[in-house]
């Protein structure tokens, strides 16, 4: 019965987001969430242990009051969880966060078969951490899988590339990153959050780890999204399409 592991991140909820005075963000009222790629690979991992059996153990990196992101993870089915908690855990980088999630699955977590991580993180969007960490513990990786199975100690992923899809293998232990369409996440109900609190938890404290440095991320600004309208109206005479063509040219739109 296979051991899985999933990655998992609690990030900024853009629904909270405001455009601040002069195009910048406000941040002032935002609330957290799991990271929507990563729901999907929880649910992937707890659909396999639910058709082959075994266990799901989820991990994740981030400053203490991201245990609430733990308890919401285990909501969705997992079986137990690692979080590598500390203050400086903020505004890391992929390098950093493959580091602490390697050591962790090395001396912490145990033997696994499995590691599922989303096909990005919900902030960042880097999608690094998967092919890294797969680098890091020295196993195959199979990137923006669609649907995967596993038997006889091989794990098949498809995977959806531009006008085909492509069928792969891979010995076990491997990686594997998912796409959305992979699946619809489970809703936890009020069972599901209660039992969440009774789930084993492992907190691993900076110490426990090894240092990996400060913060190497440093962000200079953050804009809000802005569209110009220039709101001139063309007809479908020639006259007109001629005017549409002249207003293109003018704007560096057409050459």
């Amino acid at each position: 019965m296979p051991h899985i592991v999933v990655c998992f991140k609690w990030v900024i909820d853009e629904t909270y987001l405001r455009r601040a005075p002069g195009g910048g963000l406000d941040f002032s009222s935002v609330d957290y969430k799991l990271s929507d790629y990563d729901r999907n690979a929880i649910e992937e991992a707890v659909r396999i242990r639910t058709a082959l059996g075994g266990t799901v153990t989820g991990i994740t990196v981030g400053p203490p009051e991201a245990a609430k992101g733990v308890k919401d993870a285990l909501s969705r089915g997992m079986d137990a969880g690692v979080f590598i908690a500390d203050p400086a855990f903020v505004d890391l980088d992929p390098s950093q966060t493959v580091s602490l999630i390697a050591q962790a699955v090395r001396n912490h977590v145990g033997p696994f078969d499995l590691i599922i991580c989303g096909e990005g993180s919900g902030d960042l969007y880097a999608q690094q951490v998967g092919p890294r960490l797969a680098e890091a513990l020295g196993i195959d990786c199979v990137a923006f899988a669609t649907q995967i199975s596993l038997e006889g100690g091989t794990l098949t992923a498809q995977r959806r590339l531009e006008g085909v899809i492509e069928v792969v293998t891979a010995p076990l232990p491997a990686l594997v990153t998912v796409l959305p369409e992979i699946n619809t996440p489970r809703i936890p109900g009020v069972k599901d959050t209660l039992m969440a609190g009774k789930k084993p938890v492992r907190t691993l404290a900076k110490g426990d780890l090894g240092a990996t440095g400060g913060p190497r991320l440093q962000t200079l600004a953050v804009r809000a999204a802005a569209m110009e309208r220039a709101c001139e109206k063309f007809g479908v005479e020639e006259a007109e399409v001629i005017r549409f063509v002249d207003a293109l040219k003018k704007r560096g739109v057409l050459a």
